[in-house]
């Protein structure tokens, strides 16, 4: 089976990297990840900045022109980004722009509707937003009129996941990615998330697993196997986030 990992790290102390909460992650550059995947199948996938690297560009930059395949960069950008800049990190990858509200270290989620929408207008990306389900109460209306965005990790909680499927239910992809960091029942919260839309759950490794109670291993891909048919795992290990990052098979 191939995999597209729609989410996972690459830390390079080469370049900044700077405490969050009092945590600083563990150095993971491209060849750890070549060397943690080489038994899986990736074709590609999206390389996402995490708070402890702010705004930082160069490290994402650096490792996306030393992997071979289809991979596609997820940034932080201050919303004073000038359109000039926005283009240049296009051209070199970038995809999509992240809102970390669990965690901070990006854009206030305040200024997401216009810089979201800035950005989808210019370069059509999309955006990715690091949130709990049991934040959504707060923010699922602006999220709902973004042209185009994801939620990471499940949501995270089981506490109000009805928010979660209410945005599953207008368009919002989710990334079914971190399972030894999320609360709600895995297979159970993916199969109802697939029941509105089959198309929306998208797999990732997580890697290198900052700051999760376990770190991922390749039972999370058996779990996903052996509860779902072969047409489904198709679509949550690679065709659904080939079509959300636009990427051809």
């Amino acid at each position: 089976m191939k995999l597209f990992d729609s989410h996972f790290r690459i830390i390079d102390y080469d370049f900044p990297v700077k405490k969050n909460n009092d945590y600083m992650p563990p150095s993971f550059k491209v060849n750890d990840y070549l060397n943690h995947t080489q038994q899986l199948n990736v074709v590609g996938g999206a390389i996402v900045s995490g708070s402890f690297q702010g705004f930082d560009q160069d490290y994402l930059i650096s490792a996306l022109n030393q992997l071979q395949g289809q991979f596609v960069g997820i940034t932080q950008l201050p919303a004073s980004t000038s359109d000039d800049e926005i283009l240049r990190l296009h051209d070199e990858g970038v995809r999509g722009i992240r809102f970390n509200v669990k965690r901070g270290g990006s854009e206030d989620i305040a200024l997401i509707k216009t810089f979201a929408q800035r950005v989808y207008d210019l370069v059509g990306w999309h955006s990715e937003i690091y949130i709990e389900s049991k934040q959504l109460n707060d923010y699922k209306e602006i999220i709902s009129s973004l042209p185009k965005v994801s939620i990471d990790h499940l949501g995270l909680t089981a506490d109000d996941f009805d928010d979660l499927k209410a945005l599953v239910k207008q368009g919002v992809y989710v990334k079914a990615t971190g399972f030894g960091r999320i609360e709600v029942e895995l297979i159970a919260a993916i199969k109802e998330l697939i029941d509105i839309n089959p198309d929306a759950i998208m797999f990732g490794t997580d890697l290198p697993s900052t700051r999760a109670k376990r770190p991922f291993s390749e039972q999370d891909i058996e779990l996903i196997q052996k509860h779902f048919d072969e047409e489904t795992q198709e679509k949550i290990f690679y065709k659904n986030a080939l079509k959300f990052y636009r990427i051809s098979e």
